[in-house]
């Protein structure tokens, strides 16, 4: 199943096969998309399905070095530079709109631009700066209901640029405690008002943003990547986690979003997402699901096989292998990637991989 064609909604995909969105920071003027990224997705256009690096809809949103933006006209014209690229090679392609909120470190953001959050609590731990290597992350302010409506019409206007960059679609990043999630999480979440204390005021932005994007260029465009039990900058499980999830995934599926894109990162050391979890949030959703996290073909294709999922999902192995799905259905050996060079400038470790001799 994994290599047979299928269709997500509207979209006619070559295999099952889902490339992650993974951060790779090399946005490096003016955080704008570029010839070099262009090449990088065009080299994995073999997957039925990419979903970009996380891009953020909003200065605000750029709490990484050198990752892209989607707010302006510069970046619109350095993403149609990718989405031209991948379907001349007959991909297909969305983009991850990723605010990353409090995870973030004034000294990347544009000038102008501030960190915000639910709350104004800190993120424990340290980032990497281009200016002053590894610092604290900044203290946040914390959101008011003017910066709430500011942050979902950010998505939207954002969306609807992705549409005009020539995105097949946009995936709305909901996991690895970035805002949408530091919305969800009971632990992040501290808020009094109607956008925290019960599961319905957690789910509320997530709810607004997806409202939103989906007034503006359609459900059928729109998905997103959630990842309960997740402990990504400081999230982790909270007391009704799973009856929250499920009431959200089902207020998602009577929208009729794109799709539910399930992630579980304990292939990286976290602690499993409970198997019970995902299947109650696949059965709550009523359309395409993907899973993704640790996957190879052999487990991809047993997840695809019990019905599991509709799509799989493959991160790291897309690094270093720009030809995986030949790789995996030749069952060719695959080469490892180079950690030192996952989020440096410039081509090495980046658009040198190797691909096999045809």
């Amino acid at each position: 199943m994994l290599f047979e064609p299928t269709t997500l909604r509207s979209l006619t995909l070559r295999n099952r096969v889902v490339m992650s969105p993974m951060t790779r920071s090399r946005a490096v003027e003016a955080n704008t998309p570029n010839a070099l990224m262009a090449e990088y997705y065009a080299q994995r256009a073999g997957a039925g399905l990419i979903v970009t690096e996380g891009t953020s809809p909003s200065p605000n949103g750029l709490g990484y070095a050198r990752i892209p933006g989607l707010y302006n006209a510069s970046h619109v014209a350095g993403w149609k530079l990718v989405t031209d690229a991948v379907h001349a090679k007959g991909g297909k392609i969305v983009i991850q709109l990723m605010h990353t909120g409090r995870v973030s470190q004034a000294a990347n953001l544009p000038a102008g631009a501030e960190v915000v959050g639910p709350t104004a609590a800190v993120l424990p731990g340290e980032m990497y700066t281009d200016s002053n290597g590894m610092q604290p992350h900044s203290a946040p302010r914390a959101m008011t209901q003017a910066d709430i409506d500011h942050a979902v019409a950010e998505f939207a206007a954002s969306a609807q640029l992705a549409i005009e960059a020539g995105f097949d679609g946009v995936e709305l990043h909901g996991a690895n405690g970035y805002l949408i999630e530091q919305f969800l999480n009971g632990n992040v979440n501290q808020r009094t008002d109607g956008y925290g204390g019960s599961a319905a005021g957690r789910n509320r932005f997530a709810l607004e943003v997806v409202r939103a994007v989906t007034a503006r260029i359609g459900a059928g465009k729109v998905g997103i990547r959630v990842s309960p039990h997740g402990v990504f900058n400081a999230t982790g499980p909270f007391d009704g986690v799973d009856e929250q999830y499920v009431a959200l995934v089902k207020e998602l599926s009577a929208i009729g979003l794109l799709y539910v894109h399930q992630l579980d990162h304990s292939a990286m050391g976290a602690p499993p997402i409970p198997a019970a979890i995902k299947a109650a949030l696949r059965e709550a959703f009523k359309g395409p699901f993907i899973l993704a996290g640790g996957f190879d073909r052999a487990s991809g294709e047993k997840a695809l096989q019990a019905g599991q999922a509709d799509l799989i999902g493959f991160g790291r192995p897309f690094i270093s292998n720009p030809d995986l799905v030949e790789r995996m259905k030749k069952d060719a050996a695959l080469t490892a990637p180079d950690f030192s060079t996952f989020y440096t400038p410039g081509a090495k470790g980046y658009t040198d991989y190797a691909v096999l001799a045809s």
